[in-house]
């Protein structure tokens, strides 16, 4: 079974860095594109995106399924603010340059289509950030390096599992929608779509009994084996920073700090090229 959003060791400059730095970069980076709306901002941060996304390594089986998803959101979110708002552009920008109408009172707007390209820019300026933050960290150590920082280790632990256990609802899921198929449930391309909605809603609930009875064996292994019994703790996986980690460091923290005086240096986030 092809598995997505699963932590995978290779042998990148990336993979080297600790959970900490990674977190850093994707805590940073989408606080800065989620407040910016300086196109010349987007355009830097998503050639960035792209480069230290292409220099992870990461495999398209692993993100291609949840990638789409995305795409799906976004084209639904362009979609929603256009209709509900459809000249946010030009009480953003001041000014109004219809490109043609459309029916009723609805028509394209220069200044509607770049408010709404800077949103496109957003969704991929994070969503590469995300997915190589899942798929680039090592759950035990990333737990180690959230206590590091002074993160009960509690937290870090949990944290540590949510990630670990991705790959296992999938597994748990694909087992499922097998076990449905062989008694007769369609559930490939050769059903309706509708069909195929219905046939899948129908693995919830054996899925959540049985990621339900995972969570039980867990936490009874762990009451078992006392943990959480003193305040503090060793981790096998525990790793020092190094200089790339504070390279990095350095670095997210000058950029971000550029980005925001760049955006509000006219006093508005946005940047009018009208």
């Amino acid at each position: 079974m092809s598995r997505i959003l699963k932590y995978e060791q290779k042998n990148t400059w990336i993979d080297e860095l600790t959970g900490v730095t990674k977190l850093l970069f994707f805590l940073l980076w989408s606080i800065v594109s989620m407040i910016t709306y300086d196109t010349r901002v987007l355009l830097v941060m998503l050639l960035f995106s792209v480069v230290i996304f292409k220099m992870s390594e990461i495999s398209w089986k692993q993100v291609g399924t949840v990638f789409k998803f995305i795409l799906l959101f976004l084209c639904l979110n362009l979609i929603v603010i256009f209709f509900f708002s459809p000249y946010q552009g030009s009480k953003i920008y001041g000014t109004r340059t219809e490109i043609c109408h459309l029916f009723g009172s609805y028509a394209m707007t220069k200044e509607q289509l770049f408010y709404e390209f800077n949103i496109m820019i957003k969704y991929f300026t994070v969503a590469p950030a995300v997915l190589m933050f899942i798929c680039t960290t090592n759950p035990s150590e990333f737990a180690a390096s959230l206590n590091r920082i002074g993160i009960p280790y509690h937290v870090g632990y949990s944290v540590a599992i949510a990630l670990r256990y991705i790959p296992d609802v999938q597994e748990d899921f694909t087992r499922i929608k097998n076990a449905q198929a062989a008694r007769g449930i369609e559930m490939s391309s050769k059903a309706s779509l509708f069909s195929r909605i219905k046939n899948t809603a129908t693995i919830l609930l054996p899925l959540i009994f049985t990621g339900m009875e995972r969570i039980d064996t867990i936490s009874n292994a762990m009451e078992l084996r006392r943990f959480g019994l003193h305040k503090k703790r060793t981790w096998y996986s525990e790793r020092p920073l190094k200089a790339a980690d504070y390279a990095v460091m350095v670095f997210l923290v000058v950029f971000s700090v550029g980005a925001l005086i760049l955006t509000f240096r006219n006093g508005s986030r946005f940047y009018n090229p009208f």
